[in-house]
């Protein structure tokens, strides 16, 4: 194990420590001017059909630089982005093909999926909007000069599925040292399937999904720099265990908690120190934590409020 307890900084970091909240300098380092990230789930979620491109430009619209998806695959080997590995919940599938139950994505051709309305479950005002390859989907992203967490969904019905998401990452120009460093994290609940993505190319971000136990840390500290739980298993202790590592990038081990859609839970999980937020209405865990920052700052506008228990 080469995973290496933050403590063994602590004192390159004490002669700054004061002026500088350990919580605040990582939100620097990954792009956030305050606070944990804001990371739209499947898109603005709570106000477009999840992981369409009309999801993507909501996200854009109220501000939010993270977005998060979902990649499957089709019967013909293109990546789609759509959560469930059935059609049947966020599009007009059994419509279109009703003699093809139970409506599997790797039953279906991309052309085929390409047909189907993503939107109108969601409301009329979405009717016609359509499942983004992955391609479709990077590229409106790149647009709207936002940022990514992208999800390898249901990595074993889809064997090889990391090395092509990768080769499309790197066809798209999401894998040059711009990107890497600041714009794109690949995370999985599948820990194989993230240690995949790290041997096949080092220098990508890594996050693996769940709450593994402690004292598992040191091993997925090898491969993953992220461990992102659900907010209802999360600890400020939880927390503070995974900041104590090092991950694959010489950078303490952060934690992006899911998904949270309300200002108390919003505040309540900021509060352990977190450091990414995913959310399905972005802008009002931006607004909550934003108020408690503005509640909890001092008098030179330190980060009071995100700073207990580290």
């Amino acid at each position: 194990m080469h995973a290496r307890a933050v403590a063994a900084m602590t004192t390159a970091f004490l002669g700054v420590a004061l002026l500088t909240p350990l919580s605040h300098a990582r939100a620097v380092q990954s792009g956030e001017d305050d606070g944990p990230a804001v990371i739209a789930h499947r898109g603005a979620s709570g106000y477009a059909p999840e992981n369409t491109l009309a999801a993507v430009d909501k996200a854009a619209e109220l501000g939010i630089r993270w977005v998060e998806n979902d990649v499957q695959r089709t019967r013909d080997g293109e990546l789609v982005v759509l959560h469930d590995d059935n059609l049947r919940r966020t599009t007009d599938v059994e419509e279109v093909f009703p003699d093809r139950s139970p409506w599997k994505v790797k039953d279906f051709t991309a052309a085929e999926i390409a047909r189907l309305d993503a939107g109108s479950w969601f409301g009329s005002r979405y009717a016609g909007a359509r499942v983004p390859t992955l391609e479709q989907y990077l590229e409106r992203v790149e647009h709207n000069h936002q940022k990514l967490l992208l999800e390898l969904k249901n990595p074993q019905l889809y064997p090889g599925i990391e090395q092509q998401t990768l080769k499309v990452l790197a066809n798209e120009g999401w894998l040059d040292r711009w990107h890497v460093a600041d714009r794109l994290v690949v995370q999985s609940f599948s820990a194989d399937s993230v240690r995949t993505v790290h041997e096949l190319k080092p220098a990508v971000r890594t996050g693996v999904l769940g709450t593994p136990p402690v004292s598992d840390l040191p091993e997925y500290a090898e491969f993953a720099d992220q461990i992102n739980p659900s907010h209802g298993s999360l600890s400020m202790s939880y927390v503070s265990s995974v900041h104590a590592f090092t991950g694959p990038h010489g950078r303490p081990m952060e934690v992006f908690a899911w998904t949270v859609d309300d200002a108390d839970t919003a505040r309540r999980v900021a509060g352990y120190d977190v450091d990414g937020v995913i959310s399905n209405q972005p802008d009002v865990v931006r607004e909550a934590m934003d108020e408690d920052t503005d509640d909890a700052g001092g008098a030179d506008g330190s980060r009071g409020g995100f700073t207990v228990g580290r």
